[in-house]
């Protein structure tokens, strides 16, 4: 099939920056020109973008602190970040359009207990301690429900929870003692500890302790191992199985392409599991306190190392190894040296945490094929040294080197574009960066704490210096004589 003018101006749309958009229309002579046919900004701008865009009628703004322009045929303004009802309200007449309104408790304060159907989320502690409120309704566009979010709400008595809700927060009931009854729009399963809702992500909520009725019926309680997770379900959210004590094992479906953070944390009697090669993301403390597990099956193993898992294509991702594992794919565990890892081409991704706390990992050789280091993906690596970065990776997660202590020196290559969150915090080791002229942004205390660090260069093409990025830098004095760099840059916030 070949691709037309419109098909590639959609695939296009997906592009993660602007060397993206160039690198099209110099490589494909026809497709030059696709981005004057864009009548909105698929990606943040700044001011060299921005001139490349120039038909632009619709500006996004993705980000609190993305550049905005006001200029040209811009007329109507699309804001994706979160933003509270109440800033909401106040700026509608200007008529930009509002994608993430939260509905705060502060909004709830001012503007009562009902949610307005503009509202996607609902905030930490929003109807915290509302002790006349008796029942609720979640309108259908709400998608998040905040921690605390009904805690001691004690009057109320019943609550629905709609399709479209794909996260809920820690203890969003508690202390809700008269609450008996729920209707849920996408009852999945009930079982002793939780209600299992919704889909494609699969969310849960800990039972609470006087409910009696979920829609209409008298509540009733399986064992959770005759749960069979179905193949709608793509994603299991954050803390979906928490503290299912009796969990012994259970089946995930190619389906399933992620596990939220904290997702089988404390299944104490949780001796298997399998994951399969659709999972591409693993959230944190994913199998925390499982003391149990003593079989993994993994259907695209890479590598074993003394101290996680590797698995899967093409993103890389790994667990811990669980305390007490001693089994993988039927045979007995077998670690070997992470140093003699050799990642294989077929990756173009290294997942969020991938090498994370690889205490022994001295030096590793990043291969062409990898495009993106995902977040936090070589945090802790305490022995890294040195570590190539290829000119093929185009974005390296937050805290992607955060304290690697051992780690003397880098070299960013030009396909970068942005440093983000803590990227080098706690890099005690490093003496010497260069930074190229590719960079525009450096994220919030990026070089934090790198006391040897004596020589950096800062090119004139960064644009953004978050809070903090130089903070307890070891050229801090020499840095401060820069005039062009915010003095934002060397406090702690």
């Amino acid at each position: 099939m070949k691709l037309g003018y419109n098909e590639i101006m959609i695939t296009s749309m997906y592009f993660n920056d602007i060397e993206d958009f160039i690198n099209l229309e110099i490589g494909i002579k026809r497709f030059q020109g696709n981005m004057e046919r864009f009548h909105f900004n698929p990606i943040p701008l700044n001011e060299y973008s921005r001139k490349l865009f120039h038909n632009i009628e619709t500006f996004h703004i993705y980000n609190e602190n993305d550049e905005i322009f006001n200029d040209g045929k811009i007329f109507k303004y699309v804001i994706w970040y979160l933003v509270e009802y109440s800033k909401y309200l106040q700026e509608k007449e200007k008529r930009n359009i509002y994608k993430n309104i939260i509905y705060t408790q502060y909004d709830r304060n001012k503007y009562g207990t009902t949610i307005p159907s503009e509202v996607k989320s609902l905030g930490y502690n929003c109807f915290s301690y509302c002790d006349k409120l008796t029942t609720i309704n979640i309108p259908s566009s709400v998608s998040e429900i905040g921690d605390y979010c009904f805690r001691e709400c004690y009057s109320l008595k019943s609550i629905n929870i709609p399709s479209s809700v794909i996260s809920i927060g820690d203890d969003c009931f508690n202390g809700c003692s008269s609450l008996t009854s729920m209707n849920i729009d996408n009852l999945q399963f009930v079982s002793k500890e939780r209600i299992f809702m919704n889909e494609p992500v699969l969310v849960s909520i800990s039972i609470p302790d006087n409910l009696q009725i979920i829609n209409g019926k008298n509540i009733f309680k399986k064992d959770i191992n005759e749960f069979i997770i179905p193949s709608s379900i793509s994603e299991l959210g954050y803390e979906c199985f928490y503290e299912c004590s009796s969990l012994t094992s259970i089946n995930i479906p190619s389906s399933i392409s992620k596990f939220g953070d904290a997702c089988f944390y404390q299944c104490t009697s949780l001796t298997s599991i399998n994951i399969p090669s659709s999972v591409s993301k693993l959230g944190n403390w994913c199998f925390c306190e499982c003391s149990s597990i003593t079989s993994v099956s993994v259907d695209n193993l890479q590598f074993v190392s003394k101290e996680r898992i590797f698995m899967n294509e093409p993103v890389l991702i790994s667990i811990k190894i669980p305390e007490n594992l001693q089994i993988i794919n039927g045979k007995n565990i077998f670690k070997k040296d992470i140093n003699e890892f050799i990642i294989p081409s077929s990756i173009t991704k290294l997942g969020e945490y991938c090498f994370s706390g690889c205490s022994t990992l001295t030096s590793i050789t990043i291969p062409s094929s990898i495009s993106e280091i995902g977040d936090s993906c070589f945090d802790e690596c305490i022995s890294l040294k040195s570590i190539n970065v290829p000119s093929s990776i185009s974005e390296i997660g937050n805290w992607c080197f955060y304290e690697c202590t051992s780690l003397t020196s880098i070299i960013i290559p030009t396909s970068i574009s942005e440093l983000g969150y803590d990227c080098f915090k706690g890099c005690y080791s490093l003496t010497s960066i260069n930074l190229p002229s590719s960079i525009n942004e450096i994220g919030y205390c990026c070089f934090g704490y790198c006391s040897s660090l004596t020589s950096m260069n800062i090119p004139s093409s960064i644009t953004k210096f978050g809070d903090g990025c130089f903070y307890e830098c070891g050229c801090k004095e020499e840095l401060m004589k820069n005039e062009t760099i915010p003095r934002n840059c060397f406090k702690f916030y």
